[in-house]
């Protein structure tokens, strides 16, 4: 579990560096607000809703490795390029664009594999715990990452450098990566005439799966909260990137705990998910700097166990031949939700920030209904 927790660190230090800096990124390419919001829509749409293919080829070949390698190398290759965009001209916002759309691809082809290998590897120490320590590893990442380029960007007054540098976390996530591959093997394909395996994913799964969109959906983006925390001045511009990496931090914190308690108390720690995410629009978009600030470790922390102890769930309710499809199902549903909650979340907000913590807090309630329902079919 060490070996994969420092791939995602390094990995992470890559493309949460280039997305704490994507947008500023685009606009100094010539992207009006719409492109901006077009070509990172389209990203994370990818991400997520592309999961539904390459979950089941995970599971139909396989290719666990082969799919997680290729995955991670697009990020370290992606990433990287983008330093080139602004000496190309015209060329260089429709380059970035392709760039960053690639990026989120390849975080689509290697999650549910990846994921499949990590429930594989953690079950000699306890779910719970094997992937909390992953997600710890992937939060401290994603905390030095944006650090790294903010510093980079500070010192030097642009962008390029900075994403150049991040290179070189990418190539050390290969180098381990290509080590694991030769210590640690692959789940076993599922042979065709295996009938102990059913084709269908569990009922308790697709309870599970809408209870987590309701949880994913009703939780306010970051984008959102940044945006709230920027135009009404109470965090300056240039502090927006610590308060992201600060949620990180608190994220990490949050999957250790929750694994911990995953593995003594079992599923019922998950509750904390939907009570977390509602507690968050009331206080990450007041007019209070301490209610800001903590409302985004709120919102960090939620994302800790969804991006952790919620996997381990989902291992332990789906057979191992199709857990890589069950991971991509999952994603897609958690896709679909935050595409929905981000545009109610928009327009609430325009209209009435009380109205939107109450429909927000009203999801959590029926996210921890679906969960109540799918630990007592279990």
């Amino acid at each position: 579990m060490l070996g994969f927790g420092l791939v995602s660190l390094a990995a992470d230090m890559v493309y949460e560096g280039a997305r704490s800096i994507t947008g500023p990124l685009l606009a100094g390419l010539g992207a009006s607000a719409l492109v901006v919001g077009l070509v990172t829509g389209a990203g994370e749409a990818a991400a997520l809703l592309l999961r539904l293919v390459s979950g089941p080829l995970a599971d139909r070949t396989a290719r666990y490795w082969a799919l997680t390698i290729f995955g991670y190398g697009l990020t370290a290759v992606c990433v990287p390029l983008l330093a080139v965009t602004p000496f190309l001209g015209g060329a260089g916002l429709a380059v970035a664009a392709v760039l960053i759309v690639s990026e989120r691809i390849g975080k689509a082809v290697r999650s549910p594999a990846k994921s499949a290998l990590l429930a594989e590897a953690a079950g000699a120490v306890g779910r719970g715990r094997g992937f909390a320590v992953h997600k710890a590893l992937d939060q401290v990442g994603a905390f030095a990452g944006p650090l790294l380029v903010a510093a980079l960007v500070a010192a030097g007054g642009v962008i390029w450098p900075a994403l150049a540098v991040l290179a070189l976390p990418g190539v050390a996530a290969m180098i381990l990566l290509v080590w694991l591959r030769h210590r640690f093997p692959a789940p076993p394909a599922r042979e065709p005439s295996d009938t102990s395996v059913s084709t269908s994913l569990p009922r308790t799964f697709h309870w599970f799966a809408a209870s987590a969109g309701l949880a994913t959906g009703g939780l306010v983006t970051f984008g959102l909260i940044s945006y709230h925390a920027s135009e009404t001045g109470r965090v300056p511009i240039a502090a927006v990137p610590v308060l992201y990496a600060a949620a990180m931090a608190a994220g990490a914190v949050a999957a250790l705990a929750s694994g911990h308690l995953y593995d003594r108390w079992g599923a019922r720690v998950l509750y904390a998910l939907p009570a977390l995410a509602a507690a968050t629009p009331a206080l990450a978009l007041s007019t209070s700097t301490a209610a800001i600030v903590t409302g985004s470790l709120l919102w960090g922390a939620a994302i800790g166990v969804q991006d952790s102890t919620v996997k381990a769930l989902v291992a332990d309710l789906v057979m191992a031949p199709r857990r890589a499809t069950a991971y991509g199902v999952f994603a897609a549903v958690q896709g679909v939700a935050a595409l929905v909650g981000g545009v109610l979340a928009g327009a609430l907000y325009e209209q009435s920030l009380t109205l939107l913590a109450v429909v927000f807090a009203a999801a959590q309630l029926l996210s921890a209904v679906l969960l109540t329902v799918t630990l007592r079919m279990r």
